[in-house]
């Protein structure tokens, strides 16, 4: 980017300042960006009206793209006034989306089938999807005294953890019913042959995940990052295997809306804009190293910029012995020339098919009447096109899970089942 040494400076004035510092006033931010725009519509595209806008997120590495869009003055740039507020867990996200104490949040991509069908919420209720945020990134840690399971080695995993469950009772947490954590959780103790009915699996959220594993409150975790490579340095766990080694490329965390709010197309429009330009600045390996030192800070995920920086640049210290781990092109992702940002109907009826899989629900939903109502697939097409980013021909087509080789038609989700048994 043409400013890229000015944003920068900027970056680093403002991680030495503090995380007092990390909201700036306008007036510093629109001076980092060449293009800053008024509060009046400019060839950006952007919002007429400056509203006060409210966008929550969970301390995870995964609200970068978020946070990055206010540090480095994309949200005015884009002619929004934006403020992104820190919040406890999944389930107080869900509660202020649904109120409008918040208008927008970093959230599950699961949370929204999840919600509407009733797995984790009140049924019927809408929470629409405008965007991804990102792919890959997560993981499942496992505690120290299931080390010879390894790394991705199922049949290992297997046999650790069956040898600790016929002695007590074995405790796994996940972040929210029904959402991505949960989801990659159930998937590897379905592809590892576990009996998932004889596990307790528990919710915790994802700042909570090290000092519950601390203290001995679970066996093992599902949840994004950094609180798996804190785990590994505080050495209450090791990785067992990553998101990206169940799905490649599947999605993760998205842009979900107050459905009141999502009529606003003008400010979500905006905010999509900027997100994604945020988004595109992160997929630069180079502004990744500035990225962790910023959104490390106590206002943001409160962790060590290292442990973040690491895992985004596809570096994992696996702990317990097992050396590290390089992803080439499967580590966390915001953009990828536009592959992942499409939020895509096919995914949405892969969650709601497994949440019949594993028994959250007692029959098939309306898979593409649900996907329709909740994906905001043409305002997505919209706002991309006036940024000229590509849009990938993918969706409704068949994909392939790479842990299981499982493959799943959105064509036909009651059959795709079949090929689990059971």
């Amino acid at each position: 980017m043409k400013d890229s040494m000015s944003r920068r400076e900027f970056l680093k004035k403002s991680t030495l300042a503090g995380a007092a510092a990390l909201i700036l006033p306008s007036t510093l931010l629109a001076a980092c960006s060449s293009n800053s725009s008024s509060s009046s519509s400019s060839n950006d595209g952007a919002a007429t009206k400056k509203n006060k806008i409210k966008i929550g997120f969970i301390p995870l590495t995964d609200c970068a793209s978020v946070v990055m869009a206010k540090e480095l003055g994309l949200f005015e740039k884009y002619g929004v006034d934006v403020d992104v507020t820190k919040e406890a867990s999944w389930a107080a996200v869900r509660d202020k989306l649904i109120s409008g104490d918040l208008n927008a949040a970093h959230c599950l991509f699961g949370m929204p089938f999840s919600v509407y069908t009733g797995v984790g919420g009140a049924a019927g209720t809408e929470l629409p999807i405008a965007m991804v945020l990102n792919a890959n990134g997560q993981a499942i840690t496992l505690a120290n005294k299931f080390s010879q399971a390894g790394f991705r080695d199922l049949k290992a995993a297997k046999s650790a953890i069956e040898k600790i469950m016929a002695g007590r009772e074995t405790t796994f947490a996940m972040t929210f019913p029904g959402g991505t954590h949960d989801l990659w959780l159930r998937y590897w103790l379905g592809a590892a042959g576990v009996d998932q009915t004889k596990l307790k699996i528990i919710t915790i959220p994802p700042p909570q995940m090290v000092a519950n594993m601390k203290v001995g409150n679970m066996d093992g975790y599902s949840v994004g990052e950094p609180w798996n490579g804190v785990g590994v340095r505080e050495n209450i766990g090791f990785t067992h295997i990553s998101s990206q080694d169940i799905w490649k490329d599947h999605p993760e965390k998205a842009l979900v809306l107050n459905k009141a709010w999502s009529s606003q197309t003008e400010e979500v429009k905006a905010v999509m804009k900027a997100v994604l330009e945020a988004s595109k600045w992160l997929d630069n390996l180079d502004n990744r190293k500035e990225a962790a030192k910023v959104i490390g800070h106590q206002a943001y995920v409160n962790a060590p910029a290292e442990t973040i920086e690491n895992r985004l640049l596809g570096k994992y210290d696996l702990g317990a012995g097992l050396g590290e781990h390089v992803y080439t092109d499967d580590y966390m992702l915001f953009h990828k020339d536009g592959s992942v940002n499409l939020p895509r109907k096919s995914h949405a009826m892969f969650f709601m098919a497994q949440y019949v899989r594993f028994g959250f629900l007692d029959q098939h939903p309306e898979y593409e009447k649900i996907a329709d109502k909740l994906i905001m697939k043409d305002l997505y097409r919209e706002v991309a096109g006036e940024m000229g980013i590509s849009l990938p021909d993918d969706d409704m087509k068949p994909f392939q899970l790479k842990l299981d080789g499982a493959a799943f038609d959105p064509s036909d989700p009651v059959g795709s089942l079949k090929q689990y048994g059971g």
